[in-house]
């Protein structure tokens, strides 16, 4: 199937058809073949333990950006760079789900995941809710296996939780890594905070080796020692997956999410983060989940995940430059 442009030429943001950035459109994984990332959309809810919405999410955040234009030119001042002139970026469109089974729909998650990774390129997921993380993280471990997978967690909130049902948001790093997808020592969580999971999970966690980092370390420390050490533990993994779950942000800066925790990240912290490892670790993969458009004002939420991957886009495209950022500095 060939990169179908569904946007014409020079079309602003709010009119068209919207892909990701207005980026070419391929549905078949073949046609991904020499493409660098492919954008996907998981949109799928039902596994949630409180609000739904989630799987509205993937069409809000391409919908979001109010200065997309065809062809896709997104000049990152803070780095001195495009990302869509040093990467080939598609949109792969969303994984069909399956209302009322969730199994199947992550079938086909994973599935889908696969064919990216097959294809070469490095799948960024729109969720959904977390549950996705285990058929795309799964899939992405498949891929590289035998070589192991690390996991960059950004989350309020542990996700790693025994409870029934098994397939859950609450569950899916437990089940990577039982299934032996991903070694809990090669697990980081930055951000968790609040009042769940218990302290047995906890206790689970800490004998699989994970490491975590509270938000109340982050705020005595700063987020800059803490990525330190988080990227510090996994510097010898080949393959990192990124998995940023937007409730990791206060809800003051996204509060279109369905389980909602005072008192995390800021928005610009999250961003310069984001792009900080996509700089200097080997992504396999990313996804960006939890977005929940009824309960989002302005679109800020659903903005501020697609800043996520533009970001990631911005790093990556960094690291394949090999050089320092170049900010578009006054003098």
């Amino acid at each position: 199937m060939p990169r179908t442009n569904v946007n014409r030429p020079d079309e602003p943001a709010y009119a068209g058809l919207a892909t990701f950035a207005k980026l070419p459109l391929v549905l078949d994984a073949e046609g991904l073949r020499g493409a660098d990332v492919a954008i996907v959309g998981a949109p799928t809810d039902e596994l949630v333990s409180y609000r739904p919405g989630a799987r509205f999410g993937p069409r809000a955040i391409r919908a979001s950006d109010p200065i997309a234009w065809s062809p896709p030119s997104m000049p990152n001042m803070d780095v001195g760079v495009d990302p869509f002139e040093v990467l080939t970026v598609l949109d792969h469109g969303d994984v069909p789900p399956t209302p009322g089974y969730p199994h199947v729909t992550h079938d086909a998650i994973r599935r889908t995941v696969a064919g990216i990774c097959a294809a070469g390129a490095v799948p960024i997921v729109l969720g959904g809710d977390h549950s996705i993380a285990h058929p795309d993280v799964g899939a992405v471990a498949d891929h590289v296996a035998p070589a192991p997978v690390g996991l960059i967690h950004f989350d309020a909130h542990a996700d790693d939780a025994y409870e029934e049902p098994r397939l859950s948001h609450g569950t899916p790093l437990r089940l990577l890594v039982e299934e032996g997808a991903v070694r809990g020592e090669h697990v980081v969580q930055i951000g968790l905070r609040g009042y769940w999971p218990p302290p047995s999970d906890f206790a689970w966690a800490r004998a699989q080796g994970f490491r975590w980092h509270l938000m109340d370390e982050i705020h005595e420390r700063g987020l800059g020692p803490v990525l330190d050490d988080a990227l510090a533990g996994i510097a010898e993994v080949p393959h990192v997956f990124l998995s940023v779950d937007v409730d990791v942000c206060d809800p003051a800066f996204a509060p279109g999410t369905g389980t909602p925790e005072p008192g995390g990240l800021t928005a610009r912290e999250l961003l310069r983060a984001v792009r900080r490892i996509a700089t200097e670790v080997p992504l396999a993969g990313m996804e960006v989940v939890e977005v929940s458009p009824p309960y989002d004002h302005a679109d800020v939420t659903a903005l501020l995940a697609h800043r996520l991957v533009l970001e990631a886009l911005s790093g990556m495209a960094l690291r394949r430059l090999g050089r320092e950022p170049q900010p578009e500095r006054s003098g």
